[in-house]
């Protein structure tokens, strides 16, 4: 993933050296943080906190990017070292979500506008040079060279999830920027472009009335993966009734991805009303991120359909995980009122989407960190216990690390990008909810939730 931190020998060389080297990837950013100060700061106040958190969290997707592609890392480790030989591979989620971190980025001034302008268009140059199937990128991409790197071995094609995530990040830079200077124009062009290149309807396999997750020049449909709901995956639905160049119906989203009204639920979980139906899990809820992805450009603020009030099932998900762990029916080491909090993540037991049902006393900051906007309260509580208390243990220099286990004394230096891009872009939400503001203020964007009858009270705007 990034290069070895040079020592201040080697910077003090570089700095000789650079003027007549001929690569300007020689230079780096004044607004970069290769050394940060990573010293536990005590009394600071709940918005200079979060600030701080925002901020380290942000590197991950500025310093710690693939250097080549300028996109998100599927991982980081501390220790360099990766089992899987996977240090420069660009995970395409993690890279939408990167992108919209950069945008909280610039418009936090934690970079300048001229230094966040060069990597949004080095990102999408990257993703314009990738290898797409018919219009959606793979799960993992090479960063070097932009080839697909299979995820498995029929997963080595089109992965429409992971795209919508960028699609989502798309839309938001192109309502940043499409009328500010003729550069800004320009990248605002780029974004809209990619985002309409892709081919929603295609997805259908043959023209059903559902969207498939994955389709591969080699195996065709065979990864066979119907995407219904409820999960993660909402904003591939809202991105394929958006697309102005590749939509799909509305019968898509009611029949699939709502499964002609099976969607629903209505049962209450540690006295927390549920109105969706979270596949597989029976009276209960999945891990922390389904609240999570679908929203970082969809507003659920006020968001109905329907099937549900999506502001109401967000708060409610949380706070039943939020009750889960403070009951702590396993009796895990940690759990509580300032530590809770399940979603997929790295785990004692390797990768595992850590939930009521998959429990292994594992806390996932990133869990309770981008609920913020839906449990402030219970969310600030977390970040003050894992800065203050937990300290060196959980934090490094691209924020809180992925997971640990008080249980099992287990605190990896690992971060997983799907992961820290969440929090970055949720915080801005609470904060100031740019993010928000510009995926809803998008005009097919509007014009999509209209056709699936989402109201809201900015579709009208």
């Amino acid at each position: 993933m990034q290069k070895i931190i040079l020592n201040k020998i080697t910077h003090l060389l570089i700095a000789i050296l650079c003027p007549v080297l001929i690569f300007a990837s020689c230079v780096k950013s004044k607004s970069t943080n290769d050394d940060p100060d990573l010293t536990i700061k005590k009394n600071l106040s709940d918005a200079e906190l979060l600030d701080l958190v925002q901020k380290q969290t942000f590197q991950y997707f500025w310093d710690g990017a693939e250097p080549t592609s300028g996109a998100g890392r599927e991982r980081f480790h501390v220790d360099n070292v990766y089992p899987e030989n996977d240090k420069s591979t660009v995970a395409t989620g993690a890279t939408g979500f990167g992108l919209m971190a950069i945008l909280s980025g610039i418009d936090r001034k934690y970079v300048t506008k001229k230094e966040g302008l060069d990597r949004l268009n080095k990102i999408l140059d990257f993703l314009s040079r990738a290898d797409r199937f018919h219009g959606a990128w793979p799960h993992w991409i090479y960063g070097e060279t932009g080839k697909v790197r299979p995820f498995g071995q029929k997963d080595n094609g089109g992965d429409l999830v992971e795209t919508s995530f960028v699609a989502q990040a798309l839309i938001c830079i192109n309502e940043y920027y499409k009328n500010g200077t003729a550069a800004e124009k320009a990248l605002a062009k780029k974004a809209d472009e990619l985002w309409k290149g892709i081919d929603f309807n295609w997805y259908r396999n043959g023209g059903q009335n559902v969207l498939y997750w994955h389709w591969s020049p080699e195996y065709n449909w065979e990864m066979d993966f119907p995407v219904k709901g409820y999960n993660e995956c909402l904003i591939m639905y809202v991105m394929a009734a958006s697309s102005p160049t590749h939509g799909v119906p509305a019968k898509v989203y009611h029949e699939g991805w709502a499964r002609g009204g099976a969607i629903k639920a209505n049962f209450d979980l540690y006295g927390h009303h549920i109105p969706l139906d979270y596949q597989g899990a029976k009276n209960s809820v999945g891990p922390l991120f389904w609240a999570h992805y679908s929203y970082l450009g969809l507003n659920p603020k006020g968001l109905k359909d329907r099937y549900a009030d999506y502001w109401q099932n967000n708060v409610n998900q949380t706070l039943a995980i939020h009750d889960y762990c403070v009951a702590n029916p396993k009796k895990f080491k940690g759990y509580g009122e300032n530590s809770w909090g399940l979603t997929a993540s790295y785990s004692v037991k390797g990768y595992a989407a850590h939930s009521l049902q998959e429990d292994y006393g594992v806390i996932s900051p990133t869990a309770a960190i981008s609920s913020i906007p839906y449990t402030p309260k219970e969310s600030m509580k977390v970040i003050r216990h894992l800065y203050e208390d937990l300290g060196d243990k959980v934090w490094g220099k691209y924020g809180f690390y992925d997971a640990f286990s008080e249980t099992d004394n287990w605190y990896p230096k690992k971060y997983l990008g799907i992961d820290q891009g969440p929090m970055v872009v949720m915080i801005e939400n609470y904060r100031s909810g740019l993010l928000w503001k510009l995926f809803m203020g998008n005009k097919d964007v509007k014009q999509g939730l209209t056709k699936l009858g989402f109201e809201s009270p900015e579709i009208n705007k």
